[in-house]
């Protein structure tokens, strides 16, 4: 190899350590992000060169992969009964105000660790950007009205951590369950609570294989072995134990500003040492020029 060889090296060493940089740069950004999960860049070496005698020299390096770390964020209480977060791995499911409903797929639903939602106008639990949160049937969550004072919707009194929704109706007194989209509620009693339907939630089986596209949201991907079945109650409602829904909560970041800020001086550091090489590569080869005289 050349001396010309040793600064492409080099150069691979800087430009990827560069977008190593950007990755940290993002998860600083992203700490106070609600429901956000934080990236770590990793690197494999480059195909070597045989010079023989069973022997090779390393070619640079190269980025192999820009993984999402799913590790499980701290809560921050709130006032909002709304405001919801996932203790597990599991996701919430959400799909646009402009698609059809149901979502005929888990896999064809949007995923979220967000849980900062509200109800809108036309009575759909919503996260802040309008998708619309899903029911273990696949529709979009719509309370009651258009009924009378002690059917209709008149707030979200209480989410439980199998993911069971209580409101409360406009005469103030009565407490009702969530059904099922845009129906009236039923009264609160063990028979219906195991009847109605909940607030759903997705897990996947390589979290790593999600692809992020925005706005606290990921989609699925053949990796990521989300199931290509129907919701269903038995299948996509919290167990209240390993997976729980917590009201009043809201998952932070799980950046960790200590760890990023090492992180980014070894980064600095080797992107440093990388333009050495350039410059020492670059001065040898002025050695070479100078043997012309």
């Amino acid at each position: 190899m050349s001396i010309t060889s040793a600064m492409f090296t080099g150069v691979s060493g800087l430009l990827n350590n560069g977008e190593a940089m950007n990755v940290i740069g993002n998860n600083i950004s992203n700490v106070n992000t609600v429901g956000f999960k934080g990236a770590r860049m990793l690197f494999s070496d480059m195909l070597s060169q045989n010079i023989g005698n069973n022997s090779q020299i390393g070619r640079g390096m190269q980025i192999q992969k820009v993984e999402n770390l799913f590790g499980q964020g701290s809560f921050e209480t709130t006032e909002n009964v709304t405001d919801l977060g996932i203790q597990g791995n599991s996701f919430f499911a959400l799909k646009p105000p402009t698609t059809a409903a149901p979502v005929a797929a888990q896999n064809a639903a949007f995923l979220s660790r967000a849980g900062a939602f509200h109800v809108d106008k036309d009575l759909y639990l919503v996260n802040p950007d309008g998708y619309q949160v899903l029911d273990t049937a696949g529709q979009p969550i719509r309370f009651y009205t258009g009924g009378t004072a002690d059917q209709n919707f008149s707030k979200v009194v209480k989410v439980e951590p199998n993911g069971l929704i209580t409101y409360l109706a406009q005469d103030g007194i009565t407490n009702l369950y969530y059904s099922t989209t845009g129906a009236v509620g039923l009264p609160t009693t063990t028979v219906n609570a195991a009847a109605v339907q909940r607030l759903a939630v997705v897990s996947a089986t390589d979290l790593t294989g999600l692809e992020k596209v925005g706005g606290s949201l990921y989609k699925a991907t053949a990796p990521s072995g989300v199931s290509a079945a129907g919701f269903t109650l038995a299948g996509n409602q919290p167990n209240g134990t390993s997976e729980k829904v917590l009201s009043n909560s809201l998952e932070q970041s799980n950046v960790d500003l200590a760890s990023q800020f090492v992180k980014m001086i070894i980064t600095q550091r080797a992107y440093s040492a990388n333009s050495k090489t350039i410059t020492t590569a670059d001065e040898m080869t002025q050695e070479v020029l100078n043997l012309k005289r």
